[in-house]
């Protein structure tokens, strides 16, 4: 088809089954419910509920363009009403990532984790779903930069000439809600210069030179009041793949290593991010260790086609027994740095609490 589609990815953690684990499955009933009636009404064109610990996630497709009101409020009125299953389950933490109780144009800044991107399909159209849990939108800067400016990863980047012009690079400041476009491989150190400093600087998108969207990320924080910032976002992401993108493969061989996230119990700890089947996704050791779910599909005519658990897999056997290795020794630093965030970070969760109170009993030195 030559008309565009856009692809919504819509998250938020409306409560939590036996604490922040896992997702009831009513919610996940009242979601379909509620995307089934909005696809026969016509607003949508397809939708896939999902699932990583206690978020849910809704896959969407439609033809009415990034930040549609429409869309997002369908998006909003059904979290809304999975919340309110939650309520009556008493489950944990019902409705932590609104912001608001009320709806205002766009789902932005009121809490959930959004991704958006309009493409025109191809003949073959293949992407990848992204979905983490108990982690920070930092999480993606690693294996992005891996899928789309290492060689070492990703060898079409060598021997592919659509590949070889390389990619553009949006980076936002999130903590002062700047952005910067980088190309790469011209600009590589500029781009790891920002990036390796995830709790600041984050890929919001992937470009192919010639202008075409290769992957985009949800960069939303809940909340930079100071002493007020529990938890973290739980970002989103969507990845084209092959032709003028990197192979599937490319995309998902960053997360066989598994790199360190901003999360973890209370979100004020470092953990790895371990790659699981979505079965799998429902953290529990000391609220972790992070998880992160990929969902591959085809999209035909805006059709979704698929999924496949991508990381149902046992050549990722290797990476989650690491995970539980790396996690095994931050554990045992218990509160002390590295393994707990550093002030800065540890400033949005609850500790300025217990520190603000001791600051009359400092003295000058």
């Amino acid at each position: 088809m030559s008309e565009k589609v856009t692809i919504s990815v819509i998250k938020a953690d409306v409560g939590g089954l036996a604490g922040h684990s896992g997702i009831h499955p009513d919610l996940a009933t009242v979601a379909q419910k509620s995307l089934g009636k909005a696809e026969s009404d016509g607003l949508i064109i397809d939708f896939h509920v999902a699932w990583v610990g206690d978020d849910l996630q809704l896959i969407l497709t439609h033809s009415h363009g990034e930040d549609n009101e429409q869309v997002h409020r369908l998006a909003w009125d059904t979290f809304q009403l999975a919340a309110a299953r939650a309520k009556e389950l008493k489950l944990c933490g019902v409705g932590q990532d609104f912001l608001s109780d009320k709806f205002t144009r766009s789902i932005r800044g009121l809490g959930p984790s959004l991704a958006e991107m309009d493409i025109v399909e191809r003949e073959n159209e293949t992407f990848v779903v992204f979905m983490a849990d108990k982690a920070s939108p930092g999480a993606w800067n690693f294996p992005l930069y891996k899928t789309f400016a290492d060689p070492f990863n990703t060898i079409g980047l060598v021997i592919k000439p659509k590949l070889q012009q390389g990619f553009r690079f949006e980076i936002h400041n999130v903590r002062k809600r700047r952005r910067i476009f980088l190309d790469c491989p011209q600009d590589i150190y500029r781009v790891l210069a920002l990036i390796g400093s995830a709790g600041h600087y984050v890929i919001k998108s992937v470009w192919t030179k010639d202008g075409d969207i290769a992957a985009i990320s949800s960069t939303e924080l809940l909340n930079l009041e100071r002493g007020q910032h529990v938890g973290k976002e739980d970002p989103v992401a969507i990845v084209r793949a092959q032709s003028q993108f990197p192979a599937m493969g490319e995309i998902l061989e960053p997360f066989a290593l598994p790199h360190l996230v901003e999360g973890w119990e209370r979100g004020a700890f470092f953990g790895p991010l371990m790659p699981v089947a979505q079965r799998e996704s429902h953290p529990s050791r000391n609220d972790g260790p992070p998880r992160v779910v990929a969902l591959g599909f085809q999209l035909a005519h805006g059709k979704l086609i698929g999924p496949r658990d991508m990381f149902d897999d046992p050549g990722y056997d290797a990476a989650r027994a690491e995970c539980n290795q790396i996690a095994n020794y931050l554990r045992r630093l218990g509160p002390f740095e590295p393994a707990r965030l550093s002030m800065d970070s540890m400033k949005y969760t609850t500790l300025p609490h217990v520190i603000d109170p001791l600051e009359e009993r400092f003295e000058d030195i």
